[in-house]
């Protein structure tokens, strides 16, 4: 990512960046560990116009100068990508499959999961992550998640999703050990789903 920007404008990162990005880090971790369960990011600064404070916090605590990013057409913004490159560091690119992280403001005109890096037999970490903002986290569509890290099942309603979307879901879990990972942000609130997430 090589822009110029006016560092006057560029909005506030972590005051605090060891303890904050830990603190991030940890729900993090404990999202993906405990998959549809709901986190609250609320003390996070408040990032450029057009991202969600969670997908700030994410981004403040994961993207940095190794970390190819895709970001959604939307989010293309002296603003955003100021703010990106000034905190981060982290280079744009603009193949999905180069991403190791991609920011979608746009579920519905984004490219399908199955375009983004699934990783490989030798690297299957190196897969991309997805960090999705919606309208909600709650109010959509029901579904029941099974997997490691829940006892039995668990329940998510994602608001603002796409028609078939859970289907390509189901088609990247199939995939594992291959396959991206989600995270779904709405405003200050954070969830997510690894790929060994099955979707009932």
């Amino acid at each position: 990512m090589s822009i110029a920007f006016d560092l006057a404008r560029v909005a506030a990162g972590f005051s605090d960046p060891t303890r904050e990005s830990q603190q991030v880090f940890r729900k993090l971790m404990d999202a993906m560990a405990r998959p549809g369960t709901i986190y609250d990011l609320s003390q996070a600064p408040e990032p450029p116009h057009g991202m969600h404070r969670a997908a700030g916090a994410v981004a403040l605590t994961l993207f940095d100068f190794e970390t190819p990013v895709w970001l959604d057409p939307g989010l293309h913004t002296e603003a955003v990508e100021g703010w990106l490159q000034f905190h981060c560091g982290a280079p744009r690119v603009a193949e999905p499959r180069q991403a190791a992280f991609a920011l979608v403001a746009d579920l519905p005109a984004a490219p399908l999961l199955a375009d983004f890096n699934a990783g490989d037999a030798k690297y299957p970490d190196r897969s991309t992550t997805l960090v999705i903002q919606l309208p909600s986290l709650e109010g959509g569509p029901r579904v029941t998640l099974t997997g490691p890290g829940i006892k039995s099942e668990a329940t998510l309603a994602l608001d603002g999703l796409r028609p078939g979307f859970w289907g390509e879901v189901q088609e990247n879990h199939a995939r594992f050990q291959f396959g991206v990972d989600l995270i779904f942000v709405a405003g200050d609130r954070l969830t997510a789903l690894p790929r060994s997430t099955r979707i009932v």
